[in-house]
């Protein structure tokens, strides 16, 4: 748990000194509200999660997936350290190419956080959901369909990509949807090959894509 935490204090001052070290100034508001959520739903997540699976999700344990891994660390790239810089140095240091108005900001900040609520959703119903693919026999892995998983067969990422999608307008930044979107095509990459390792590895998981078709969006896909 003491690895879990300090991996998360490290992450929150990484994105902080991306947002502000690239603004090149602390005084931005929908910053610190960016954080504020993201702190939120980190404090969530020690209160009410299994404290097994912090543990996993901060040291994952044998068998990882190696592709997964390196579709997931392009991918958090592109979605963190990527569109907080891009943001902080179009937004506020060279200002906006193109102004979004506060109206259109505070909208964003709203689905950011709905974003990260239903991906919270997804960690509270899945008590296997690891930072990377791997069949965890050592925890009794077993197929989740309840909760978020009845909607669709990826929930999390479903909620991180809505949330970092609308975050660059959350901040102000159009051209900080390109790294969002290079990040977001590694998470949705990453579906694929989690759908195959799990429904090749996984007991009953076949039966379960029959019953939940969508990946990532009810009705669509």
């Amino acid at each position: 748990m003491i690895r879990a935490v300090a991996v998360t204090v490290a992450l929150f001052l990484l994105l902080g000194g991306c947002l502000f070290g690239a603004a090149g100034q602390l005084s931005w508001p929908m910053a610190w509200a960016v954080l504020g959520v993201y702190s939120v739903s980190k404090a969530a997540t020690f209160a009410f999660v299994d404290p097994s699976l912090i543990r996993e999700r901060a040291a994952p344990g044998p068998g990882v997936d190696r592709g997964d891994a390196v579709l997931a660390t392009l991918g958090y790239l592109g979605l963190y350290p990527g569109t907080f810089v891009a943001a902080g140095l179009d937004a506020v240091r060279f200002g906006p190419a193109i102004p979004i108005p506060l109206s259109a900001q505070v909208t964003a900040l709203l689905v950011f956080a709905l974003g990260y609520g239903f991906a919270f959703w997804a960690v509270r119903s899945n008590p296997f959901f690891a930072t990377f693919v791997r069949i965890q026999e050592d925890r009794d892995h077993s197929v989740v369909s309840s909760g978020a998983y009845a909607l669709v067969r990826h929930p999390g990422y479903a909620g991180a990509l809505l949330a970092h999608l609308a975050l660059p307008f959350a901040l102000g930044s159009i051209w900080a949807l390109v790294p969002a979107a290079v990040g977001a095509i590694f998470f949705v990459a990453r579906t694929s090959r989690e759908d195959r390792t799990l429904r090749d590895r996984l007991v009953d998981y076949r039966e379960y894509q029959t019953r939940v078709r969508w990946r990532l969006l009810p009705g669509v896909w």
